[in-house]
């Protein structure tokens, strides 16, 4: 039988204090709660997620190629960069099927980011392999790859079991599993996208919140924190910076989808002061507004107030129908 395993940490006073706010500001969150209703919001922060996570593998995509890489656009750059956003969108597009609590799912999603990078891409690694930092210095060398098998299981059974909060339970499988390290490359990739799944699991909003740009922006004290948490023999570091890091994560999307929305309703208004009472065309509309692109005409104008459900369509039934035409409710 296998003996339960217990990484070791301690819940601290700030560690607590992190909690407590981060609930508060979710609170908030749910409170705008408009997330759900800005698709182009959401996917901005997905792009957000995939572009950090891989610069801090160094890839050299700026946040303008990682946006024309997933919306199928030419960029020049090196195959392997492009392939990492490739495999990246896939495996974050997955978020919502996976099972965080599954060792299979979790090596079906690093085949999925690792596909055609690396000869190992979904399987465990099978030589020694240690953590690097920016500079390229080993910050950790993994345990044996014998070891890995039943590392794993250990942690993915206390993190199945535990009762511990997810914020803190998440942060530390993200530092366990970036300790035992389990495949030959894309650790820490893939544990960053895991800690995610373990959140969105609890709270369905963290597959939206670009955690990873706000560990891009520290990446020093990313590093940093898994060293001393190492050399301390407990996570409780990296679990305070994860906490942090989450808390500004969320905090930063308020702000996003605040502003957002408020956009978004400056628009609905400058249409509704064109649009009247009578069928008129999109065409007539955007002439009013001095509009050129019918396609951010309809997703920043037309889309937004047809969902509040101020305007109507005269083919409601046919709503791409040429002879479509709209008019204030």
């Amino acid at each position: 039988m296998e003996d339960k395993y217990i990484p070791p940490y301690e819940i601290t006073d700030e560690m607590l204090e992190l909690v407590s706010e981060i609930m508060e500001n979710l609170g908030k969150l749910s409170g705008v709660n408009e997330l759900e209703k800005l698709p182009r919001l959401r996917r901005v922060s997905r792009i957000k997620s995939i572009h950090s996570s891989l610069a801090i593998e160094n890839n050299t995509l700026s946040i303008e190629q990682v946006t024309d890489v997933i919306n199928g656009k030419r960029v020049l750059a090196p195959q392997k960069d492009i392939e990492e956003v490739h495999n990246a969108f896939n495996a974050y597009e997955k978020l919502s099927e996976i099972n965080p609590y599954s060792i299979d799912d979790l090596l079906k999603i690093h085949g999925i980011m690792m596909n055609g990078l690396v000869k190992e891409a979904g399987m465990l690694r099978s030589g020694q392999v240690g953590v690097y930092n920016q500079d390229g210095k080993v910050v950790h060398l993994a345990p044996p790859a014998d070891f890995v098998p039943q590392q794993l299981g250990q942690l993915f059974n206390w993190v199945k079991n535990s009762n511990a909060n997810m914020l803190i339970k998440s942060s530390v499988f993200h530092y366990e599993f970036e300790f035992i390290h389990p495949f030959n490359d894309g650790n820490g990739r893939t544990g960053r996208l895991w800690q995610t799944a373990l959140l969105a699991s609890w709270k369905p909003i963290f597959a939206w919140i670009p955690i990873e740009s706000i560990i891009k922006d520290n990446q020093e004290d990313y590093y940093n924190a898994i060293t001393l948490s190492t050399s301390q023999g407990k996570s409780n570091i990296f679990i305070e910076f994860m906490l942090d890091v989450i808390n500004k994560a969320i905090k930063d999307i308020i702000t996003d989808t605040r502003s957002h929305y408020n956009h978004i309703n400056n628009q609905i208004t400058e249409l509704m002061k064109v649009i009247e009472s009578y069928p008129q065309s999109a065409t007539e509309l955007m002439e009013k507004l001095n509009l050129k692109s019918r396609l951010g005409f309809r997703k920043n104008y037309l889309q937004p107030a047809l969902d509040a459900g101020l305007i109507g369509m005269t083919e409601p039934d046919k709503p791409t129908s040429k002879n479509q035409k709209y008019f204030k409710i």
